[in-house]
């Protein structure tokens, strides 16, 4: 099919299954990836996951990850900063070690178990922001949830890094501890000149103010990022979330007009439109077109076990995280089950596996049915847990 074409027939038919999810409340990311499944190699073949598509599949990631940056809330994890560290680290680590154990378990080498392992360890903080402004629930629990989430991001970043690392091959014990010294140096780096310039710096009222000039200062700011991530060996996706976390502090900026909180939230609506509309469901679609696991690679029992571990690495890690640190227990279950979404950043993480020949088809299809999965059933999880709290409090 002609590129145009193709683009054309997979956008109408993505936002058209979306606008009919939207209904009964399933998240947009699952109509993008099913557009590429059915529309694909994998069903029907109208489509196929050509290189043209590759590269506006890869501008959308980057674009996606900007956006993920701008609508962080650094402050958010400040205000509970040790409880949403831990929660976020013991979600992970409990993530991680069922993933790697399950793989492992059903044959797979090493290097795809601690692949797997990594990329089930991320929360989508897309889904449990999603989770929160639908539900009403404790402040304790809602700021360490947007904590934990945000932490889960910054460590998904670094994640990113070792994945790219595994990738290229070169991921000894000495390599390991360099590229994790590059990794937080650059990250800290970056929240440092944020720090200095975004937030203090008088010059940079001058950008803000014409909004033109903030966007093209952002895009700048995000390629030249990208870039230097790549030339310090990081993934380019790094440094375009890192350019959208620097400028989204601008909300810590002591305005008495308020000025740059207007200008931020104009800039992130003007980039909303172009990103949620057409680049953010491209690189989605994408994926579903690189969906094409042979029959014989497809193992229900491994999507349960991946699904199961999935949920219960969130749910024992961040739950019993969070206990620890004084919550409830109705409290702590409530946090273990929010934080249990998967979304963007995973699929993000597959396609760089699935290309670098980390994982195959099968365990490529696998955790995108998992993270599907995890993204539709999180909030029932959440909202059928919470109508059993009041009912408890209301007998």
């Amino acid at each position: 099919m002609d590129f145009l074409a193709a683009i054309a027939v997979l956008l109408v038919t993505a936002k058209t299954i979306e606008w009919a999810f939207e209904k009964v409340e399933i998240h947009p990311i699952i109509a993008h990836v099913l557009t590429g499944i059915v529309l694909g190699p994998f069903i029907l073949g109208v489509v196929r996951p050509t290189p043209d598509l590759k590269v506006l599949a890869e501008f959308g990631l980057i674009m996606m990850m900007l956006y993920m940056g701008l609508t962080s809330n650094f402050s958010a994890i400040a205000q509970n900063t040790k409880r949403a560290v831990i929660v976020a680290v013991l979600g992970v680590f409990a993530s991680f070690l069922l993933g790697f154990m399950t793989v492992r378990l059903f044959g797979k080498p090493l290097s795809a178990a601690i692949f797997v392992g990594v990329t089930l360890g991320n929360t989508a903080i897309e889904v449990t922001s999603g989770v929160l402004v639908k539900e009403r629930v404790k402040r304790i629990v809602s700021s360490i949830l947007m904590g934990a989430a945000f932490a889960d991001d910054i460590l998904a970043v670094y994640l990113i890094g070792i994945v790219t690392a595994m990738a290229e091959g070169s991921l000894d014990a000495q390599a390991f501890g360099v590229l994790t010294v590059k990794i937080f140096s650059f990250i800290v780096l970056a929240l440092l000149i944020s720090e200095v310039v975004f937030k203090n710096a008088e010059w940079f009222k001058n950008v803000v103010k014409n909004l033109n000039v903030f966007f093209t200062f952002t895009l700048i700011l995000t390629f030249t990022l990208a870039i230097l991530a790549e030339w310090v060996g990081l993934n380019q996706i790094i440094g375009a979330y890192l350019a959208g976390l620097m400028i989204s502090r601008l909300r810590e900026r002591k305005d008495p007009l308020i000025i740059t909180r207007i200008k931020l939230n104009e800039l992130i609506e003007d980039l909303e439109v172009v990103l949620i509309e057409f680049f953010m469901p491209l690189f989605f679609i994408y994926v579903g077109l690189m969906f094409n696991p042979p029959l014989n690679q497809v193992s229900l029992s491994l999507i349960g076990g991946l699904y199961l571990s999935a949920v219960l690495g969130k749910l024992l890690g961040c739950g019993l995280g969070a206990r620890s640190l004084g919550l409830s227990w109705s409290d702590s279950l409530l946090i273990g089950i929010g934080m249990g979404g998967r979304g963007s950043l995973e699929l993000a993480i597959l396609t760089f596996g699935l290309e670098a020949g980390l994982i195959d088809q099968g365990l490529f299809a696998s955790v995108i049915i998992v993270s599907m999965l995890t993204a539709l059933t999180t909030p029932v999880f959440f909202k059928a847990y919470l109508k059993r709290q009041k009912l408890k409090s209301s007998s």
